[in-house]
């Protein structure tokens, strides 16, 4: 009799277990808890936002992944590979670009790269041309045989980028990427890591940013006071609120005063376009059978990008103990 095999399940690339981490509060003190059990799974092959207010605990996890900070208690493996157990293994599976520039200002860009290579074991010559190839990804191959602190900021973070992927690693962690830069910047470094995350490299993202984490991440965890409080694929969890908002752009001007709508808010968000927030199963053509009540004739409309700001705000808020506003990160411009 035949009998169907299982496909085996896919090793994830990143597997944390009750993770928990005290800083020391020193002498009379009491420590101080980042992490309070944390537990979650990255897949292969995935783009993985992992989100929360400042003081969250996001950092204290990235640099226990990185292992640039002892775990007190839990576990974590990096492809199958255990962290505490075979450090020196999992850390080459890992590329991490943190927040801060820390490379040599005073440095070609080719050298930090070929340089930062060296120290993994990776001969010279082939350095080179794992050089070329990124500086060209990241679009900075012209600026190969220039000073780095001629850069620019945008260009400065996508060379950080290219020395992290310079030890071809399964898995990109990417700490605040796109942090200070402006936006026509960042969505051109959004194109450089979809294209890393498209050749099969696994990125995990923290971002202040969550129109960015909206627009590359399939996947995220929110994080806040040191425990995870919701996590998922990212459509099912903006699936899950109760609200959708919405941008009418009006044709002529607005009247002093607008239609009550029972159940929507409606605010005029400048003298042609309206802001529209209505629960998902209230009916739009009573929207727009109102506004045409008013004399408002509604000539395109759009959907608003914050609902994970939403979502984020609901959980973090929610979620917090004392009952006191949790801080809120800045968004979009």
């Amino acid at each position: 009799m035949n009998q169907t095999v299982a496909a085996p399940a896919a090793v994830p690339a990143l597997s944390v277990r009750d993770l928990r981490k005290t800083y020391d509060g020193g002498a009379h003190k009491t420590g101080v808890e980042a992490l309070k059990g944390v537990t979650l799974e990255v897949a292969p092959g995935d783009f993985f936002a992992l989100l929360g207010p400042n003081g969250a605990g996001k950092s204290t996890l990235i640099g226990i992944v990185s292992s640039l900070v002892n775990l007190s208690s839990g576990s974590v493996s990096i492809f199958g590979v255990d962290l505490q157990r075979r450090r020196d293994e999992a850390m080459r599976l890992i590329g991490l670009v943190p927040q801060e520039l820390n490379f040599n200002m005073f440095e070609k860009p080719i050298d930090i790269l070929v340089n930062y290579a060296g120290f993994y074991g990776i001969p010279r010559a082939e350095a080179l041309q794992r050089a070329e190839e990124e500086l060209k990804r990241a679009q900075l191959w012209d600026k190969a045989e220039k000073m780095s602190r001629t850069l620019s900021g945008g260009m400065k973070r996508r060379l950080m980028i290219a020395r992290a992927m310079m030890t071809r690693p399964r898995l990109l962690i990417l700490d605040e990427p796109t942090a200070g830069v402006d936006i026509e910047i960042r969505r051109g470094m959004w194109k450089t890591l979809k294209d890393i995350n498209a050749a099969g490299t696994t990125i995990i993202l923290t971002t202040h940013y969550l129109e960015e984490a909206e627009s590359l991440c399939r996947n995220l965890a929110i994080i806040d006071r040191g425990r995870i409080v919701e996590q998922g694929p990212m459509k099912a969890l903006l699936a899950k609120l109760d609200v959708e908002g919405f941008l009418l752009d009006i044709d002529g001007g607005l009247p002093q005063a607008l239609p009550a709508i029972p159940g929507a808010t409606l605010v005029a968000a400048d003298d042609h376009t309206l802001d529209l927030e209505m629960p998902r199963a209230m009916d739009l053509n009573r929207v727009f059978a109102a506004l045409g009540e008013a004399g408002i004739r509604v000539r395109s409309m759009r959907t608003k990008s914050n609902r994970l700001e939403e979502l984020f705000v609901r959980l973090t808020g929610e979620n917090a103990q004392d009952g006191t506003a949790q801080p809120v990160p800045e968004q979009v411009a």
